[in-house]
This record gives structure tokens, C-alpha cells and sequence, in this order.
């Protein structure tokens, strides 16, 4: 196992476009790193430059102590799982797996005990004798992991694995991918678009755009302490709610109203014009069924709601100023489209009562309410103590 630097990697291609652009991560030995992103965001081309498959314009790539950007894949010692599994259609689910080790000239004793070995650490072994055309798509991936497995590499590097297969398989190869490294104990990157698998399998999470490395952190510290807008439109399903707001003291005008916000967080952003408020839809509560300490209510119509038994989703409209409008269109572009139109959604508990059309009083808790820089994109009341590595150049590319 090894620990992989990457220190300040570019990547440009003819026509100059950095599609990775002075990006610095640092993977622990051991540890399980998530790059994520929406499409075009760099994060396959990073990996593809951590395995050799790309060349690399500027920076220094490490795998240990050893500066690797002049190998060939062959002699990086790393194991990748493609997305497509890339297996073998006429080999049989053993020769699949103990193909890197036949490439290696391994006896048939070695051979035969590390294909087994990681067949019964797969629950593999009924199927060793089977082609991948009659298997599962869950199986497939599971042999291509066997294929890594044996190879003893130095880290796995997994393009996303589970893109092509359906929403319960995924849950179920999740779950099989993350104990798996927790025992074996490697160095894994895993690059995803899917934020559902970043916020549950990695121990540290890199959020990419547009080439750029927008934060590093761990999975809770991106969710509490988004650096920017779009960390916080990325991070979260569903999306954070991004309002108009203005703040006079430690009074935060809304557009359903006021609510009063911590003193240290109102001095943060003291004398400063029109911002856009933060909050996640999971930080509100019918103020009927709330039994909450602190924070703030205020009323408002509900549009529609959306009741899923043992919780529902109330829609509340609102109108935005150009500022705040125009930045979220541009947002919603980055975001690959997910929508952030101006309306409030708010978490409310199965029991609540509120109906469509009803005038509710909603409760929220203002200790998580965030503001950020209209222009910039910068969350202006981030607790930098927690919110893992900021990068100050990622402001530019918002």
C-alpha cells in the first residue's frame, strides 16, 4: 500500500484547455478518497493520470515516495476497475481474475490461491467456471474486483464502477465495495458523479469543477461547511435552498420574512448589501409539530406538498432579484442541470398536517442557515475551523 500526492497537476490538451487544472490532493495510505463532480469536471482524467493513462502537463504525481509521472502504467504497481468491468468474454470467471497474474509469469500455485482467495472474499466461487455473458452486472463487477485483488497493488483506482447498474444493485455494491476496502485496508480513489455514493463511501471527499478543486473534506464537514455555492448546490439531495437576503444586525430579511441568526455569524457579513441565504430542506420544521430549542419561525403559503409517509416535502414559490436569479441559472448550468428555481423546499416530519394552500408557520434553525457572496460565490459564514481545505482560486471558476 501508498499514500498518492498529487501536487499541483495540470493537464492541457492541444487546443490548451485545462481540463485539470492545478489540482494538489494528498491520499493517505489506507485511506478511501472520493473525486466527484459533474460531467467535465476532471475527475476521470485525474485518475487517468494517477494510473499512467494520461500524460501529465505540469505538477509532480507521487505514489509513495516516488515521482511517477514519467512510468508507464505497468510499472505504477496500481489495480483499476473500469466502468465497462473491461473483462474477458471468453474467459472464465477464474481466468478473468488470474489474468494479471498469468501476465506476470506467476506459478500455477501462487495463482491458483490468490484467484480463490479472492473469490471467497467475493462470493465468487460458484461462479469461477462461468463466462461474464451469463452473469449479473453485480457479479461482473465483482469479478473485475477479484482481477484487482490479486494483482497485491499499491492503491485501486475505480472509474465509476457502478454507473451501469440498476438503483438496488448499486446500494448493494456499495456497501460490498466500502467493507471490502475497510478489510483489505487500501489506498482506493474512486471517482463518481453520484453524490450518493461520495457522502457514503469515502473518508474524505474532493469536489471538482471544471478542472478546479473546490474543497476537500470529509463527507459530514462538505455537508455543515460548503465552501462556495456550488459545494452547497452539490452537496445534498435535496439541493440547499439558495434565497434572496439582506441582514440588518442579527435580523436576516427573507423573503417570507425575518429570522434572527447567532451574533458572530451576523458579524461576518456586517455592512455588506444583498447576499443569498443557505439552508438545507431538512433544517425547517412545521412549527405545529416542532418540538425544537432556538432558532426562528415565519409564515408563509405552501404551493404543494409532497408526502412520503414518514416524511414530506412542502414547495413554497418566492420571487428573486436579477443578482440572485442570474447566479442560480448559472449554477443550475454547473450542476448539470439540477434545478434550483425560486422556491422553497422544506423538510417537514410524516405527521405535519400542512396541506397545499395552507398558510403554515415554519420553524427554522438559523444556526444552520449559510450566506454567500452573490458575485463570488464565497460562503461568507463557513466555520473554517471544520470545513476541511478551501481553495480560494476555486472562487473564480463560480
Amino acid at each position: 500500500m501508498a499514500a498518492i500526492d498529487m501536487k499541483n497537476i495540470v493537464k492541457k490538451y492541444g487546443d490548451g484547455f485545462p481540463a485539470v487544472n492545478d489540482v494538489s490532493i494528498d491520499v493517505q495510505d489506507g485511506e478511501f478518497m472520493i473525486l466527484v463532480g459533474p460531467s467535465g469536471c476532471g475527475k476521470s482524467t485525474l485518475l487517468r493520470m494517477i494510473v499512467g493513462l494520461e500524460d501529465i502537463t505540469d505538477g509532480d504525481m507521487m505514489i509513495g515516495d516516488k515521482r511517477v509521472n514519467d512510468l508507464a502504467p505497468r510499472d505504477r504497481n496500481l489495480a483499476m476497475v473500469f466502468q465497462n468491468y473491461a473483462l474477458y468474454p471468453h474467459l472464465t470467471v477464474y481466468e478473468n481474475i488470474a489474468f494479471p497474474l498469468r501476465l506476470a509469469k506467476a506459478p500455477d500455485s501462487e495463482v491458483d490461491e490468490k484467484v480463490r482467495a479472492a473469490s471467497a472474499t467475493l462470493e465468487l466461487d460458484e461462479h469461477l467456471e462461468r463466462k461474464p455473458g451469463n452473469l449479473s452486472g453485480g457479479q461482473r463487477q465483482r469479478v473485475a474486483m477479484g482481477r484487482a485483488i490479486v494483482r497485491d497493488a499499491d492503491a485501486f483506482l475505480f472509474d465509476e464502477p457502478l454507473s451501469n447498474l440498476d438503483a438496488k444493485l448499486r446500494g448493494q455494491m456499495r456497501s460490498e465495495i466500502a467493507r471490502l476496502q475497510k478489510r483489505l485496508g487500501i489506498t482506493t480513489v474512486y471517482v463518481t458523479h453520484d453524490q450518493t455514493e461520495a457522502m457514503t463511501l469515502g473518508d474524505r471527499v474532493a469536489v471538482l469543477k471544471r478542472g478546479v478543486l473546490q474543497q476537500l473534506a470529509t463527507p459530514r464537514e462538505l455537508y455543515e461547511n460548503p465552501g462556495n455555492l456550488f459545494v452547497a448546490g452539490f452537496i445534498g439531495s435535496p439541493p440547499m435552498n439558495f434565497l434572496p437576503a439582506t441582514v440588518e444586525g442579527t435580523s436576516v430579511q427573507l423573503p417570507f420574512g425575518s429570522v434572527e441568526i447567532p451574533a458572530d455569524k451576523a458579524a461576518k457579513v456586517e455592512g455588506r448589501g444583498l447576499l443569498i441565504a443557505g439552508v438545507r430542506p431538512g433544517d425547517f420544521e412545521d412549527a405545529a409539530v416542532a418540538d425544537k430549542q432556538g432558532g426562528s419561525t415565519f409564515h408563509a403559503t405552501v404551493d404543494r406538498v409532497e408526502w412520503l409517509g414518514n416524511e414530506a416535502y412542502a414547495y413554497v414559490p418566492f420571487e428573486a432579484p436579477d443578482e440572485v436569479r442570474d447566479q442560480l441559472t448559472q449554477l443550475e448550468k454547473d450542476l448539470d442541470g439540477d434545478s434550483l428555481r425560486t422556491q422553497l423546499v422544506v423538510g417537514l416530519d410524516g405527521s405535519s398536517r400542512v396541506a397545499a394552500g395552507d398558510e403554515a408557520e415554519i420553524w427554522m434553525n438559523t444556526d444552520k442557515l449559510h450566506l454567500f457572496d452573490p458575485a463570488t460565490g464565497e460562503n461568507l459564514t463557513v466555520d473554517r475551523e471544520h470545513a476541511g481545505r478551501l481553495e480560494e482560486r476555486a472562487l473564480t471558476t463560480v
